[in-house]
């Protein structure tokens, strides 16, 4: 979808609360009584259960539960979202709607965030998988740039692992070898331990798979929490070929984050992550990708 069709289909805001209630009556409304069966209010757009008479607006439930915004300027920022790997810093945003508070653009776009996140949750990674750490620049209080630690732990720095689908490719005729990618993970990581390591292999990687690190003392648990455990010694050619596109993402998501947003705080780096994640995880949905980022919208998963 490009901006021209989508000020074609959502030229005000009547088309896209039409477009919003008929994307919600086909995932389902469900009361607290249990019941599906509903009245719609028109004149307050709310449902009405057949049974019990409790209302239920049309933003209840969703992420726009409980904001101000007018529907039509969240399927403008989700449409933004959607439509650019780049990403849109919440002044920019700001901008780009022509609203005069940045509070609620910036709380909006967080939310959305946070739906993505919530998404990707809901999968686990399969088969050859690479994973690796990266350091991501995050705004430092002045506390941390008075320990002036270097490396691991250092004032700015978050760590951060990063896992990739990774299938190994030959060329019968040539016999060269590359590698295709699919599906990404990238979880903020609470220290640098082999016990947060652990934690984010059983929520992110089925047992049964394989996977490829280097030799880091964070991994030393790998090998009891999926078939197979390969590790390396990290050098020049592990980061070309072993981990190439964990160290691709890292590389990309780095200068993107640093070039959009500047200035971001540790607790916000998982959001940032989570939008990264879940646009490069559906790089190929063209136009379904604002679809299904509004269906996640109405669901909060």
């Amino acid at each position: 979808m490009n901006i021209f069709s989508f000020g074609v289909e959502f030229s005000n805001e009547e088309d896209c609360i039409a477009h919003f209630k008929a994307q919600r009556d086909k995932i389902g409304v469900t009361c607290k009584c249990t019941k599906t069966d509903f009245f719609w209010i028109k004149s307050r757009l709310s449902y009405e259960c057949k049974s019990c008479k409790k209302r239920i607006t049309l933003r209840s439930g969703t992420i726009m539960e409980n904001s101000n915004l007018s529907f039509l300027i969240w399927y403008k920022t989700i449409f933004l979202m959607s439509a650019t790997k780049k990403g849109f810093s919440a002044k920019e945003m700001q901008k780009q709607l022509g609203l005069k508070l940045y509070e609620p653009v910036w709380a909006m776009m967080h939310k959305l965030r946070k739906a993505m996140g919530k998404r990707d949750e809901k999968y686990t990674l399969e088969g050859m998988i690479e994973m690796d750490e990266g350091y991501f620049t995050v705004e430092s209080t002045e506390i941390e740039q008075e320990k002036g630690i270097r490396g691991r732990g250092a004032a700015g720095k978050q760590n951060v692992a990063i896992m990739a689908e990774s299938t190994p490719l030959e060329d019968i005729e040539t016999g060269k070898t590359s590698k295709s990618c699919r599906y990404f993970k990238a979880k903020v990581l609470e220290d640098h331990t082999a016990k947060g390591i652990n934690e984010t292999i059983k929520k992110s990687i089925e047992e049964s798979s394989i996977v490829f690190t280097d030799q880091s003392t964070s991994y030393v648990d790998i090998a009891s929490l999926v078939e197979v455990h390969i590790s390396e010694k990290s050098t020049k050619q592990t980061t070309k070929e072993t981990l190439k596109w964990v160290h691709i993402f890292i590389s990309n998501a780095k200068r993107n984050l640093l070039g959009n947003y500047h200035k971001i705080k540790r607790k916000n780096l998982q959001l940032y992550l989570d939008e990264s994640v879940y646009e490069l995880n559906r790089r190929y949905f063209g136009k379904k990708l604002f679809d299904r980022l509004l269906i996640a919208s109405i669901t909060g998963v």
